[in-house]
Parts: structure tokens; sequence; C-alpha cells
């Protein structure tokens, strides 16, 4: 079994939209009733994941969701046609694009009995985004169905909110070894609300067989909760021995520091001074939302989005990073515009699984001619605007349909049309 970091993109759906649903999301509030591009939207993302496979890495896809979501209308008494205007934008959201909410993932060396576990996150918090586990839950059942190497799990009970691995690190010498796994979780956001429960991660632990000497749970800043970062991935990133945070992400970091290094004193820890990046260009920027991959050649690159070149204080501290003799040698930057105006960068738009590419479903790994015909779907299907007031229209609702069912179509994927 040859493990291997697999990135998971969801792609972004045709029902694209800006609502300005996601309370302390400051991207999504300030963008919210602007006319957003699903088409742009879902072939930046496409060749997002067509930059990271010239990388050399393993790339998987998971599908948007079906909107507007019938089912959940169903429970709350409604219809598309008859929903109230409070409801709509809730019925129509493409946030499950979002993947690293979609689950919370454990590879197999860390689990007592050797398996990949993988929670899907109930995503409570968040009225527009609490009905997506079922679709996600059948999704990843199917993906990693194959192999009985993998067990998902249904979400941890919604009296603990959990909004997945945007809110988990793993810390491993190489994939292969026994991880070191960081629950991060809220306890006061300012005027915004707290999104994860350390509850939640502790439940997951528990349920992922993980042990306890090497499980962490840490408390993400208040400070950092009120600048715009509702969830730890927009503070910190990590990939295998490295830790690249903001001095501003963690209540206490010189004890989750001291703590990481005593269960793991190979760890590589970077931070950011304030005093260099302020915590509001680090929002602004989403220079943590990055991806932090290792190369073929064993080297680390930082995935960042345009808007981090474009903030003179982030691109800065970026290029003096990769010009050190540290290791994270090379610094790439990709354009997901329309995703980073809905509040999530190219971090959020991935779910991270260590594991060997042969167990997956191969329905849901990508490679470059599968991204043409991806891209060619998406040019023909989906729409290329929609304002706010477009999500009343049932011709509207008729094509996003029908796009997503092109889709599942295109993939062999019929059973989640």
């Amino acid at each position: 079994m040859a493990l291997e970091e697999i990135n998971f993109d969801g792609i972004i759906g045709p029902s694209h939209n800006y609502s300005g649903l996601s309370l302390g999301n400051l991207a999504s509030s300030i963008h919210s009733g602007l006319v957003s591009h699903p088409r742009a939207a879902a072939l930046q993302g496409i060749e997002k994941m067509r930059h990271n496979l010239g990388l050399g890495l393993p790339q998987g896809i998971l599908l948007p969701h079906r909107r507007p979501d019938l089912a959940w209308l169903k429970e709350l008494d409604t219809s598309v046609a008859e929903v109230p205007d409070s409801l709509r934008p809730a019925a129509f959201s493409a946030s499950a694009m979002w993947a690293a909410n979609a689950a919370t993932v454990s590879p197999a060396p860390d689990s007592a009995d050797g398996l990949c576990h993988i929670t899907v996150a109930n995503l409570r918090t968040m009225a527009h985004r609490s009905h997506e586990w079922p679709q996600t839950l059948a999704q990843l059942r199917i993906a990693f169905g194959k192999s009985d190497r993998f067990v998902v799990h249904p979400p941890v009970p919604p009296t603990f909110g959990d909004e997945g691995a945007a809110n988990h690190m793993r810390l491993a010498p190489r994939h292969e070894f026994p991880g070191v796994e960081i629950f991060v979780y809220g306890r006061r956001g300012g005027l915004f609300p707290v999104r994860q429960h350390v509850e939640a991660g502790r439940a997951i632990a528990r349920r992922h067989a993980l042990d306890p000497e090497r499980t962490l749970f840490v408390s993400q800043s208040e400070e950092a909760i009120a600048a715009g970062a509702f969830h730890n991935d927009v503070v910190a990133v990590a990939n295998e021995y490295v830790l690249l945070a903001h001095e501003q992400a963690f209540e206490d970091r010189a004890s989750f520091y001291a703590e990481l290094a005593r269960v793991m004193p190979e760890a590589v820890i970077i931070e950011v001074p304030a005093s260099e990046v302020s915590l509001a260009d680090a929002v602004a920027s989403y220079m943590f939302n990055a991806q932090l991959v290792t190369l073929r050649d064993g080297g680390m690159a930082l995935i960042v989005p345009q808007e981090a070149r474009a903030t003179p204080s982030v691109w800065r501290w970026l290029e003096a990073l990769v010009a050190g003799n540290g290791p994270i040698r090379e610094l790439t930057v990709v354009d997901v515009r329309q995703s980073m105006a809905n509040g999530g960068g190219p971090a959020c738009l991935r779910l991270r699984v260590v594991a060997d590419p042969w167990d997956v479903d191969n329905r849901f790994m990508v490679n470059g001619e599968k991204l043409d015909l991806l891209a060619d779907l998406v040019a023909a299907h989906w729409p290329e605007q929609i304002a706010p007031d477009d999500l009343r229209n049932p011709a509207l609702w008729e094509r996003i349909e029908a796009a997503r069912l092109a889709l599942c179509e295109s993939l062999d994927l019929r059973e989640l049309g």
C-alpha cells in the first residue's frame, strides 16, 4: 500500500451565487448581493486542479450537491416555488464546493485499527450548510467504498458544531508514519459565532481510534475569529512535519508549541509575526488558506491565491520565506477569484486524504483528459452569471438541475443524480 496525499476538490456548482449567508466570513459578507459567475468559478477550480496535477500530485473530485435542495425544503414543509425569501438562498447554496468542510480524515497510520477513518461534518452552525451532510455522506461512501481500508462515519450529533478538516491539522514525519492530529476549536469569537466545538473534536478522536498521547486539542484565538478567521485554515496550515501559522492564530500558542515539540520533536514551526503581516492582511489575502504540499523531489510548495500576491506585506513575507533555507522552497499562485469572493480560498476547495489512490473509486479521480471533459461540460451547461433575483426564476432552477445531471452522467455517477 503506497500512501499519498490526495486532494479532493469540490467542483463549483452551477448554483454558485453571492447571498452573503456566512456570518463571520468577511469576504462572503462584502460581496453579498453581487452578480456571480458560476461558469467562470467552476473553470477556475478546474484549472487549480490542473495546476496541482502538473506538480505531480494525485487529484480527486467531489460533485456539487443537488440544488435547489428539495429534500431540505420538504423537511421545512415548503417547496422551491413557495419557499420564503429568507430561506431561498440557503436552498440554492453551492457551499459544498468547499470540500475542506466535508469531513475530518484520520489516515490509517494514526488509527489503532489500521483503517482510514472519515467523519462527515455536521455544519450545524450555518443553516445553508447544515443540510449538506447527507449528500456528502453518500458521495464519500461511494468514493471510498471500493476498499475495506476505509470507514466513513455519519456526523457527530448536532449538539456540537463540527466543520470538518478546516479546523483539523495533521503533522507526521512522512505520510506512512503515525502522525499528531490537532483539533482546533473556538471558545469566543467576539461578534461572530464560534463554529467548531471542542467536544466534536473529542468525539471524532474517539471514533477514529486515535492515540490520546498524539492527539492535541487547541483553542483558536478570539482575536483571530473576530478578525474573520472563521476557520483555523484561515490562519494556519500544516503538511508533514511543517506548521505554518500566524502569531495570533492560537489562544495559548506557547503551550501548544511546547506540547507539539514534546510529542513530535522533528516538527518545524514557522510563525508569521503580526508586526510583519497583520491579522487583517492575513485574512483578506487568505495567505494561510493555501495548499502546503510535498513535491515529488521532496521539497514543499505553497499554493496561494492571487490575492496573496496583491497584498504587499503578505507577498514580501512569502518571498522571504521561500528565499530562505527552510522546507518551503516554492511559491505558486492560482486564480480562484470567484471562490475567494464568496469566502473560500485554495485550501477551502479541497479535502486532503492520505491513502493509496488505487483504493479510491476511479470515478472520483481525475487526470488531464478528464479535466478537459469537465471543462467542456461546464462551458456547455453552467450558467454564465446569477444575480440574487435570478434564484426566483424557474428557468434557472431547471438549468441548474440539468447541469448537475449532465455532470453525473458524464462521470458515470448516475446514482448521485
